[in-house]
């Protein structure tokens, strides 16, 4: 019996190759979209939650007495994956682990004081990051 090249079916080796290789770079852009766009849905959460953590802080220093925020909150910092809630708890869920925060506060005197008085305004400052990368600010004028 004869065969005929022609008349043989399939694909030989190299084109099997070739097409693999055009499926493997057609998958590649197909996908792509899908990877970056997990990413951005990450990092939206992750600002989410730390505008969440820098707000809760705040509301938490604006309860203090006037005269206690400068001596308690000025300085006061929380480690990375040591975020405490307002009981005072560290937060557990891995959610929250790359996140710390650190607060600044500062007496300031506005134009219209004599400034000879007491102090009757402190500018607090609540910074959360993510692993090390500021993220969230809240700065807030706080009254006597």
């Amino acid at each position: 019996m004869r065969t005929d090249r022609n008349n043989r079916k399939g694909f030989t080796l190299a084109e099997a190759m070739i097409a693999t290789v055009v499926l493997g770079i057609a998958a590649a852009g197909l996908l792509l979209p899908f990877t970056s766009g997990a990413a951005i849905r990450a990092e939206g959460t992750n600002r989410t939650l730390a505008a969440r953590l820098a707000g809760d802080l705040i509301e938490e220093i604006v309860t203090t007495p006037f005269d206690l925020i400068i001596a308690t909150y000025d300085g006061y910092a929380e480690a990375q994956g040591q975020v405490k809630d307002a009981a005072g708890v560290v937060f557990t869920d891995l959610n929250y682990a790359g996140f710390s925060r650190d607060v600044s506060c500062q007496y300031v005197v506005m134009p219209q004081e004599s400034g000879d008085g007491e102090p009757v305004f402190i500018r607090v400052i609540v910074r959360v990051y993510y692993r090390g990368t500021e993220i969230a600010t809240i700065s807030r004028l706080v009254s006597a």
